[in-house]
């Protein structure tokens, strides 16, 4: 539908003589009124609007009826009860939106909402609501502060793209193509490009930290993409290997926006700054900078689990709970006029966990599958969590009783903060006084888990309502650079947790160098180790490391014990894979399997046929899948 088209509905279902404008920012139709109030009462009015159009509508007040900020932050502070604690409040006069910090936001909603609507009433200014962070959080507050100073900016961003998803259709959507830029039958760099006529929209851009040269990055030229011309960019979580290269676009030419959840952006750019900062320690110059990473949480449009979204003039996406990592998404993708619907699952878990809940299963409608194939291999079972949960504790146990340390290579996102429930519950019923380090990534990444806890299970919500956060348990110590060598150097048994997960880089390392040679210390891994990462070759039962110090090398002998830990992977395994296309809602007909050893995928694709009947495609990098 285009904007012309969508001015004339609203217009005619709409009372006239209150609308003052109509725009769109991204996929959102804005309303803008000399009554606010009006809409307010009869808020059954805009809804209809929204199921008429299909679209989401916000109702705001014309500039010129705003109540001054000094009155309006009187009234806000006069409505809402003290018991929320405002921390902060700050006005966005570009988009007529307050925006109220607070520690408790229910108390900050009232009853029904009670609260916001009658600041809108009182100052026609509309209240957006944000929690303060439990935990403190740079990353945070950065990304909140540039959206707050780029506010002008953002908005021409927000309406260039609405603009471009309600344009004019000049080609009718008859067929779609599905091209591998990465991740096809190897694990790292996904990249999907999905094409219609009229559209061009990305699937991922990660890059693959256990590669070397252009095998890191996805294929643009050998695929002829030209990045200035791509629609939109969907990211199906903050993993680097499914964001990772994502700022590049920004550096060469793109400028159009990128669709994931909060939480996901957030922690893609923690991510993306933290791989800027390794690359330069290892003197390995990533093709971007930390100017590119403020255009991506510039040009990001965050949208909630089961918000449709019109992205291109032929292309509506809904995000669904993945169950991999916190905001991690199932991209579901409706395209053209009920032509064909893509599910793309991106890194999924299809079972219990502490942290989060299984992914989702159930669509509007799915013809073609896009499954990821980690463990997709015939003897790919994993334990059941509890039982690695409880042979993790045995080894914490084992190795503090002869006073060793316990290394865990973790990424800083999800099996990072699985680990640390569980090590919380250990501590907490048996009563142990273990310490449990946390280097400083983690501790960012703890704090954004904490920042959004609707995004989290049940039970941990609750507890950090009600005042009992688990990431903040007295075990858990927080690192500084200049304390490593003091925890390395102590005869106290712990527990550390460190980056990077496959041991690619990062801080594992520094610990790994001086903890490998005693055999009282053991290094526990608990998640996937990419082939050709030095976890990898650790597995396999690498001997000696070396390592380069003051321009010499020299080799350290391994002699800590290493334990393989399965259970705690956010992926899920054989059996999960399949319980999911057993139960996916409804059936599909096509499956595409991606993300795993090339044996992997094959394994998996023939076994879905064999099982459900569905047309298997196992594509190379590049390599083209027409689906209609």
């Amino acid at each position: 539908m285009e904007f012309s088209e969508i001015k004339k509905l609203i217009e005619k279902h709409a009372p006239s003589e209150k609308i003052v404008r109509i725009d769109v920012e991204g996929p959102r139709i804005i309303i803008y009124t000399n009554d606010l109030s009006y809409f307010i009462e009869n808020n059954s009015e805009v809804r209809k609007l929204a199921v008429t159009l299909k679209k989401r509508i916000v109702v705001r007040s014309s500039q010129d009826k705003l109540l001054d900020p000094e009155n309006t932050k009187k009234i806000i502070e006069s409505i809402i009860p003290k018991e929320a604690n405002i921390s902060s409040i700050f006005f966005d006069e570009n988009s007529c939106e307050v925006y109220i910090e607070a520690e408790k936001l229910g108390l900050a909603i009232g009853k029904q909402g009670v609260f916001l609507d009658e600041i809108i009433k009182r100052t026609n200014w509309v209240p957006k609501l944000l929690r303060k962070p439990p935990i403190e959080s740079d990353i945070v507050r950065s990304v909140r502060r540039i959206l707050y100073e780029n506010s002008e900016k953002r908005q021409k961003i927000l309406r260039n793209v609405g603009r471009r998803i309600y344009r004019k259709a000049f080609a009718k959507c008859d067929w779609i193509r599905v091209t591998p830029l990465g991740g096809a039958r190897e694990v790292g760099r996904s990249s999907i490009l999905i094409q219609t006529p009229e559209s061009r929209v990305l699937l991922d851009c990660g890059i693959n930290p256990a590669a070397q040269g252009s095998d890191m990055y996805p294929d643009f030229r050998a695929a002829g993409l030209e990045i200035d011309k791509l629609d939109a960019v969907i990211i199906s979580h903050a993993h680097l290997d499914h964001c990772g290269f994502l700022p590049y676009l920004y550096k060469y030419g793109y400028d159009g926006p990128v669709y994931c959840t909060e939480p996901t952006r957030d922690l893609m750019a923690l991510l993306q700054l933290d791989a800027i900062e390794i690359s330069e320690r290892d003197e390995r110059e990533l093709p971007f900078s930390s100017k590119e990473i403020k255009e991506v949480i510039r040009h990001t449009i965050t949208l909630d689990y089961g918000e449709v979204a019109d992205i291109t003039p032929d292309m509506r996406l809904t995000l669904y709970n993945a169950g991999h990592i916190i905001g991690s998404s199932i991209v579901h993708l409706h395209i053209g006029d009920g032509l064909h619907n893509i599910v793309y699952t991106g890194d999924f878990k299809f079972g219990d966990t502490r942290l989060l809940d299984p992914a989702n299963y159930e669509f509007p409608r799915v013809e073609t599958l896009i499954i990821e194939s980690t463990y997709g291999g015939r003897y790919d079972i994993q334990p059941k969590r509890r039982d690695a949960e409880e042979e993790l504790i045995k080894v914490i146990k084992e190795t503090t009783a002869r006073k060793g340390k316990v290394l865990i290579p973790v990424f800083a996102v999800g099996r990072s903060q699985e680990v640390m429930l569980v090590l919380e519950n250990m501590c907490r019923r048996e009563n142990l006084d273990i310490p449990v380090y946390i280097e400083g990534m983690i501790w960012e990444a703890t704090a954004v888990h904490a920042s959004y806890p609707e995004y989290l299970k049940l039970p941990i919500r609750r507890r950090i309502f009600n005042g009992f956060n688990p990431f903040l348990a007295e075990n858990f110590k927080r690192v500084k650079p200049k304390e490593r060598n003091d925890i390395i150097e102590s005869e106290e048994p712990c527990v550390i947790l460190a980056t990077a997960g496959m041991m690619t880089g990062g801080p594992i390392i520094e610990y790994f160098k001086k903890l490998a040679s005693d055999p009282k210390n053991t290094l526990t891994f608990v998640g996937y180790q990419a082939v050709g990462s030095l976890g990898r070759r650790i597995q396999n039962g690498l001997k000696e490391f070396v390592i380069e110090e003051d321009g010499k090398r020299r080799s350290i002998e391994i002699k800590l014990e290493v334990k393989t830990i399965d259970g705690f992977s956010g992926h899920a395994d054989r059996r999960q894979l399949l319980g999911y296309a057993k139960k996916i809602t409804p059936r599909p007909k096509r499956v595409i399997t991606v993300h795993g050893e090339e044996n992997k995928c094959i394994n998996l694709a023939s076994t879905l046929f064999e099982m459900f009947k569905f047309e298997p495609s196992v594509p190379r990098n590049l390599e083209t899948i027409r689906l209609v």
